[in-house]
């Protein structure tokens, strides 16, 4: 246990997303299970909350005057290729899954970074880029090691506590703390992917195409399109310092021919072609090293022309807008705690300091298409009020977790997170 002047004491709360700063009373690096029993513990017998982070690519409120469990070193991971299966500890991220399950013709369903921590991922329910095709990542986890807020260790499943395994792969880290997974591959073969860009001036020309594209797509389809906003900035590359962009990300895990009309577009760059499955976190680029963005998002009921003229009147510089199209197998029935709520698709919004005020009128001016909800994985430091938390959820997946964090949280221990308190009305 590490302690406020102790070294590497401040190293231990930094991660990914640095616009929250930690100061917590105590942080455990934690290497075990055991480790995180102790810390849990030993916080509840000071009368503190607990957090929990690997990466840091979720943080959402300050960790202050709490006991921190780091599980960067939690690194345990068994293949099963027979079962097509995968043991995966809390410090892993989806890179390292990847590069394990490649070897036996197997993958994991990732997100659109590797640098992202599994565990995050899966109890934010998980939208993986093939969404389309398989569904939420929390689907296809067979069992979770969770301790609680009573220092126990559980192994749940669909057999074994099924209403706090259902609880945990959506609700985030409030009913305890994920520290091994089991999740089910997919098979890691061939499938087609890349990115399509075109220049800024276009975008109401490929936005409009794009919406009409989503609409006669089949299931093994999976699309996402980026607006991209450059300031005049002598930081950056001479070629980006006052663009705009638009990004077309198409994933087909069908037989390739899905891109073809937008490829008609003409775009001044284009990568989609056969790739191998393990290839996948590098479509959309994402950022590697730590940022300090700010992070929103929102659940949208259709990208029609309307919200399409609406989009690119919006498109000022410093701005990355995403567009992810949703349905398919997101749609079916599931037995975990995340779903879409029927939206289309999913807006998400990144921008740096000082640009919130962009962000909110875009939203607001949004607001004609908004479904009200939100995904519990893209809920952020805006987003910590359990007010636009209870949005996340269906009105019966918030009663059921309500529910369980009464029975197994009800001191609220895990309230260092998007927070679904234990005296919340059930609704």
């Amino acid at each position: 246990m590490l302690h406020p002047g102790d070294d590497g004491f401040d190293e231990a709360g930094e991660g990914w997303l640095r616009t929250v700063t930690h100061r917590p009373a105590a942080v455990m690096i934690a290497t075990c299970a055991e480790d995180v029993v102790e810390a849990v513990r030993f916080a509840v017998k000071e009368g503190r909350p607990v957090a929990v982070q690997s990466t840091g690519h979720g943080v959402s409120v300050p960790a202050d005057d709490a006991v921190l469990i780091n599980t960067s070193r939690m690194r345990h991971l068994t293949v099963d290729p027979a079962a097509g299966t995968a043991r995966i500890g809390a410090g892993l991220r989806w890179e390292d899954v990847i590069a394990a399950t490649a070897p036996h013709g197997l993958a994991p369903l990732c997100g659109s970074s590797g640098g992202v921590g599994v565990m995050g991922f899966l109890t934010g329910g998980g939208l993986p880029l093939t969404c389309r095709t398989h569904g939420f990542a929390a689907g296809h986890v067979r069992s979770l090691d969770i301790v609680t807020a009573d220092g126990q260790v559980r192994t749940v499943s669909d057999s074994r506590e099924p209403e706090l395994f259902r609880a945990a792969r959506g609700g985030k880290g409030n009913v305890g703390i994920v520290v091994s997974a089991e999740i089910v591959l997919v098979p890691s073969r061939t499938i087609y992917g890349g990115l399509l860009a075109f220049p800024g001036l276009r975008a109401a020309e490929v936005l409009h195409a794009y919406g009409d594209w989503t609409r006669v797509q089949p299931d093994t389809v999976s699309s996402s399109v980026t607006l991209l906003c450059f300031p005049d900035v002598p930081q950056l590359p001479a070629e980006f310092r006052g663009r705009s962009v638009v990004q077309v990300r198409v994933i087909d895990t069908g037989d390739g021919s899905s891109a073809g009309p937008l490829r008609a577009l003409g775009p001044e760059s284009d990568t989609f072609g056969a790739m191998p499955y393990a290839g996948i976190t590098g479509i959309h680029q994402d950022p590697k090293g730590p940022v300090t963005s700010h992070l929103r998002s929102a659940l949208l009921r259709d990208l029609d022309g309307d919200a399409v003229e609406t989009l690119v009147a919006n498109m000022v510089a410093p701005f990355n807008v995403e567009l992810r199209q949703l349905g398919g197998a997101l749609d079916r029935p599931a037995s975990h705690a995340v779903s879409t709520q029927g939206a289309a698709f999913h807006l998400w919004v990144r921008m740096p300091a000082g640009a919130e005020e962009q962000a909110a009128t875009l939203l607001e001016r949004l607001r004609p298409w908004d479904t009200g909800a939100m995904l519990p994985g893209f809920l952020f430091d805006a987003d910590a009020d359990p007010a636009r938390v209870r949005r996340a959820y269906s009105a019966t997946d918030y009663a059921r977790l309500v529910a369980v964090k009464r029975r197994y949280d009800p001191a609220n221990v895990f309230r260092i997170n998007h927070n679904i308190p234990p005296g919340d009305e059930i609704i």
